[in-house]
Parts: structure tokens; sequence; C-alpha cells
């Protein structure tokens, strides 16, 4: 919208200075100049008209009465007077004031002083002649064209009403674009799209909305579709590692059979994390939440562990999520921590409309080359594939998927205390 109207104002003021500085520099210059060449020659012939006469008060009435009727202009002449030298030319430097200036230097010829009085709107001027000093005094509208003023009106008007319009018109066009990128970063953070939001705005705006509306079908079909797959992998994995718990379970108990037993728990705990990464957030609708009772309630499941943690929270901590997803999130990223270290500290704030949660352990941490590797699937921090030491590379993963579902962005640092520190940012 910034950029729409700049493209359409900056011409425009362009336009505007360059027509003002011509037709000042130009017409209204050349306007009020011819009008101060006719006041300076009306001024000379009644300077000539005195000096070849005889001086008589009769001869000077008649002069003043005819300058008064037909030229608007107030003469008065002090016989003997002399004007100060020093005085010459012009005292005032206003526009009107140098170009009477200008006009009595080319026509008059004679000493001469211009006084303008811009409070009553009269001009003041004084010749020297042979015997004395003609005063002349004329109203301010014998130099001045109100053309000048209605001109700028009128234009600064015209541009106001065709910004009004242009902005009217670009507010309309970005209406659509604005409605396009809110509904597509609700979908973004796996909120619905409103029924109400139909293609709209110009050709290029409804075919990108129109494009946005069918890949938000085919993205819920294959959801809908990866859901129908995953139900039936569940169901055909979990049915014969039932039936092999129970022959196990009637198995003589033995090494064999508790080994037997352990692969059979593994084997149960992959294919959990397997399902969970593949189903991410679900089809959970997104709730207002109270991060500070959900960070609590999983602080004291992982108290109960024997595991030492440290909770500090700070603001209002109510957020729109969906809570059973981003429960799991965050019960990975602590449980990952829990694994390797032996203090945990979690911490949660506001800042400038987002939430910071921090996971912050003093374990060993990993290298700092593999803090993009660790969220790629099935990468593990700790090289080695033992279940004992980790998991199957998930955790981090399935975290990132579902604070991405979110709208929100996960990080990892070197934590100020030895060891990892995992950063989450997410919009309030």
């Amino acid at each position: 919208m910034g950029r729409s109207l700049m493209i359409l104002i900056v011409p425009v003021l362009l336009i505007q200075v360059i027509t003002t500085y011509i037709f000042f520099d130009r017409h209204w210059g050349k306007m009020t100049g011819r009008l101060a060449y006719a006041v300076a020659g009306e001024i000379s012939v009644i300077a000539e008209q005195i000096e070849s006469g005889t001086g008589s008060e009769t001869d000077m009435e008649s002069i003043a009465g005819y300058a008064a009727r037909g030229l608007d202009l107030l003469v008065s002449f002090e016989k003997g007077k002399t004007l100060d030298v020093s005085l010459a030319r012009t005292a005032d430097r206003s526009i009107l004031a140098l170009r009477l200036a200008d006009a009595l230097s080319a026509q008059v010829r004679r000493p001469y002083l211009v006084d303008v009085d811009m409070h009553e709107k009269w001009i003041n001027v004084s010749v020297q002649l042979r015997d004395g000093v003609l005063h002349v005094s004329l109203p301010q509208r014998r130099l001045f064209s109100s053309s000048g003023y209605i001109f700028l009106l009128w234009m600064i008007g015209v541009s106001i009403v065709l910004l009004a319009v242009a902005m009217l018109f670009m507010r309309n066009q970005i209406r659509p674009i604005r409605r396009l990128a809110v509904v597509a970063e609700r979908f973004g953070r796996g909120l619905d799209v409103p029924a109400s939001f139909k293609p709209e705005g110009a050709y290029e705006v409804r075919q990108a909305a129109k494009a946005f509306l069918e890949m938000q079908e085919r993205i819920k079909r294959q959801i809908q579709q990866r859901t129908a797959m995953l139900a039936g992998v569940s169901h055909d994995l979990r049915t014969p590692l039932t039936r092999m718990k129970l022959q196990v379970a009637m198995l003589e108990q033995g090494p064999d059979v508790a080994a037997l037993k352990t692969d059979i728990v593994d084997m149960e705990k992959m294919i959990d994390a397997y399902l969970d990464f593949a189903r991410g957030a679900g089809a959970e609708a997104a709730a207002r939440t109270d991060l500070r009772e959900m960070l609590e309630r999983i602080m004291a499941a992982v108290r109960r562990q024997g595991a030492q943690i440290e909770l500090e929270t700070a603001g209002d901590m109510f957020v729109s999520l969906r809570p059973v997803a981003f429960e799991r999130c965050l019960s990975n990223l602590i449980g990952n921590a829990r694994k390797y270290a032996a203090h945990i500290w979690v911490a949660a704030k506001h800042a400038g409309g987002h939430i910071i949660i921090t996971v912050e352990d003093d374990g060993p941490g990993i290298p700092e080359k593999m803090f993009d590797e660790v969220f790629k699937p099935f990468v593990r921090g700790e090289p080695s594939r033992n279940p004992s030491t980790g998991g199957v590379g998930l955790g981090l993963p399935i975290a990132q998927d579902i604070i991405h579902g979110h709208g929100g962005r996960i990080w990892l640092e070197k934590s100020g205390r030895g060891g990892l520190l995992v950063v989450v940012d997410l919009p309030a």
C-alpha cells in the first residue's frame, strides 16, 4: 500500500513543483513585471507633467485629481524637499518592490524610494524631481494578480481530490491481498480458513486466491489420506506385536525371553515415535491455553522422575495453540534435556508480541555443526543407535513440525551453563 501510494504521490508532487516553478518564474513574474512597468510609466508621465508645468497648486490639484480618478494613484508634491540619496532605489526587498524598482529605474530615471506596506496593502513611491519630491501612493492590486493564488488553489485542490480517489482505489485493491495473507497465515498455523473467504479484487489477486484454495484442498486431502493410512499401519503393526507379547508371556522365563521382551518394548516405542512424527498435530483444534499451567504440569511429571528442573515465567501466558500437540512438543524438548543433563532450566516470557520459551541444561550438549542437522528425521546428537542412550532421532523433528504448525520458530544455541539451549519463538 505504501509503495503503491508513493508511485502515485511522487509524480504528482514532481509535476506540482515543476509547474509551480515554471508558473511563478515565467507567467507570474512576467505579469508582475508588466504591471510594474505600466505603473512606472504612469509615474514617469506625472513627473514630466509636474516638471514641465508651472508648479502652481492649481496644476498639482489637476494632476492629482486626474491620477486619482483615472489611474487609482494618490499623488502629492513637496516643493523644495530633497530625497535622501542613501536610500535611493529601494529599502524593501520584496518581490513587488524589486519589480517596481526595476521598472522605475528603466522609465523614471530619477532617484526614488519604494516602501511596501504589506499590512495596509499599499505601496508608496517617492521620486526626486527638480524642484521637490513627488509622492505617489497606490494599492498593491495595481501590481498584483490573483491568478497565481487561484492557480495554486486549483492545483492543490485537484491533487488532493485525485489522491483521495487513488487512496480509496488502492485500499479496495489491497484489501483482498491482505485477506489472502491473513487466511494463508491462519492455514499455515493449522487454523481453519473462514468460509466467507472468496476470491475477489483484481484479476491477478483472484488467481492467487483461487490457487491458494485449490492448494488448501489438496493439502487437506493429503492429510486425510495420510491419517487413514496411519490408522491402518498402526492396526497392522500393533496386532502382531500384541500376539508376540502374549506368546512371550506364556514362555518360561529366561535370559532369551527377557531380551525378547525388551525388543518388543523397543519396537512399540519406535512405532509410537514414527506414528507421532507422521501424525504431527493432527486435526486438533486450537484453543486459548494457559502456557504457564501446561509448563507446571510438565515440570511436576519430570520432578516425579527424579530430575532437577526449575521454571521461570513472566507476564500473561495465555496463547492460542493446539494444547495436546504443543504439550507433546514441550515434553519432547524437556525429555531430551532430562536424558543427558543433571539440571534443567525452563523459562517463558513475553517479548514484542511473541512468547519466548527456553529449555537449558548442563549436559554435554552437541557440536554446533549439528545444530541444524538434528532437526532432520532419524538424526541423533548421540551417534550410536543404542535405545538406552536416546530415542530414534524424531523428538526434535516432531517438536519443530508442531512449532512450525503454530507459526513459530525453534533453534539451538550453546548454553552458558555448559549444555544446550533450545529456544522457541511463538506468536502470542
